[in-house]
């Protein structure tokens, strides 16, 4: 199956927004009290490590990126669904995590590791499913960030979430302009996993209203929850603000989602770098295997700034615990995902397997990935194959000399950006 993603996205809002504006009207919609009003310094703080100024207006995108999810109960339901701009990196973090939940943290599983219901099923969630998907994504991004899943950390984990207000704290001036979300801040403190979970599930609303800045909420609750000193730090002088310049965002936006750290390396553990006239220093990568993963295809990129430094995943994100992977693909964010849990645990299952690919911007395709030897040495592909699709040689880099068959049109990855 295979959408338009412009018209796939325009659509969908049109009918999503009004649905939801709907419910709103009839529904439970809580105030915001509590919490502590944000100040000048903080919110210049928050603007300066996301954005690298605050100073100047904000990228517009990030103000009006809701957590929009398509219609309830379809093929796609599962799916965030958002244009093509800077929020991509971050939703499509988002989206992995809400598969994870739908396919795999929410089925019952019976003795013998097997479900009585099609994986599909879980695929088509209604309306009150997505929502349980979409709070429970960002509490377990969030807890991650916190420190709440690291076992070995002595402190206690603590999560904070920003939200809007009607009253300004920051007023406009030379050193912070106005954005209209970040002066209206109140910051929140939740202290074990459950209480995040209910606090989200309360103020979901105000991530899904087409009029609110869900995608940048979110980012400034994980960057809140691990201390924006804390990502100067992660960043290592590779970058000197989170949020990249590149059309679709950035992959230490990924990094913070998928490890709780900001870091720019992608290999596993700590590699000590150094020359004879400097003292090694250390470069944290991944210290442990990540539930989801990230596969990586820098591809024929136009821009050399995005070629500068390249990291490649190492085994902890390649191989996750679950089939699920963010993927950059020539700067292109997307999602891969197989529906077996057991995939990565069975070497029988990954000789022959179906993987789908989706984007926010409403493509979807399935591709069938056979890693048997082949007698026919022309069947199997390698990433230096000029036939071979971004997409195909970004499956490569996991899945080397597998022959890979498309069951639909390819994915487009000229979205609209509008």
């Amino acid at each position: 199956m295979h959408h338009s993603p412009s018209d796939s996205v325009s659509s969908i809002f049109e009918e999503r927004v009004l649905y939801a504006r709907n419910k709103l009207l009839n529904g439970a919609k809580p105030a915001v009290v509590g919490g502590t009003p944000i100040t000048e310094e903080l919110a210049s703080e928050l603007r300066i490590t996301a954005f690298g100024t605050a100073s100047c207006p904000t990228r517009a995108e990030w103000i009006c990126s809701p957590l929009m999810m398509r219609t309830p109960d379809q093929p796609l339901s599962y799916g965030l669904a958002a244009p093509r701009n800077g929020t991509r990196s971050l939703l499509s973090g988002l989206q992995a995590h809400i598969i994870k939940w739908l396919l795999f943290d929410s089925r019952p599983i019976t003795k013998d590791n097997k479900s009585g219901v099609p994986p599909e099923t879980y695929l088509r969630p209604s309306e009150d499913r997505q929502e349980e998907a979409l709070w429970r994504a960002c509490s377990e991004v969030l807890w991650r960030c916190a420190g709440g899943f690291n076992h070995q950390t002595s402190s206690e984990p603590l999560a904070k979430v920003a939200l809007p207000s009607e009253n300004v704290y920051v007023q406009h001036n030379s050193r912070y302009y106005q954005d209209g979300v970040t002066e209206k801040l109140h910051i929140f403190e939740l202290k074990s996993l459950e209480d995040l979970q209910i606090f989200l599930k309360q103020y979901l609303y105000l991530f899904q209203s087409q009029e609110c800045p869900g995608a940048m909420l979110v980012l400034y609750s994980l960057m809140l929850t691990r201390g924006c000193e804390n990502i100067k730090k992660d960043l290592d002088g590779k970058l000197t603000h989170l949020v990249s310049s590149h059309v679709e965002g950035s992959l230490n936006v990924i990094t913070l989602l998928l490890t709780g750290r900001a870091t720019p390396y992608l290999h596993n553990g700590i590699l000590y770098v150094g020359d004879e006239d400097h003292y090694a220093m250390p470069q944290y990568g991944v210290l442990s295997r990540s539930p989801v993963g990230l596969l990586v295809w820098y591809g024929g990129e136009e821009n050399s700034k995005i070629n500068v430094n390249k990291q490649y995943p190492g085994s902890r994100l390649k191989t996750p615990a679950l089939p699920i992977w963010i993927t950059s693909c020539s700067g292109h964010y997307g999602v891969l995902f197989n529906t077996n849990r057991e995939l990565l645990r069975n070497y029988h299952a990954e000789r022959r397997f179906d993987i789908h690919y989706y984007t926010c911007g409403g493509c979807h395709v399935l591709l069938n990935v056979d890693t048997r030897a082949h007698d026919d040495t022309t069947a199997a592909m390698r990433t230096d194959d000029i036939t071979a699709t971004p997409l195909e040689k970004l499956i490569l880099t996991k899945w080397q000399d597998a022959k890979i068959t498309w069951t639909g049109p390819g994915p487009n990855f000229n979205e609209s950006s509008k």
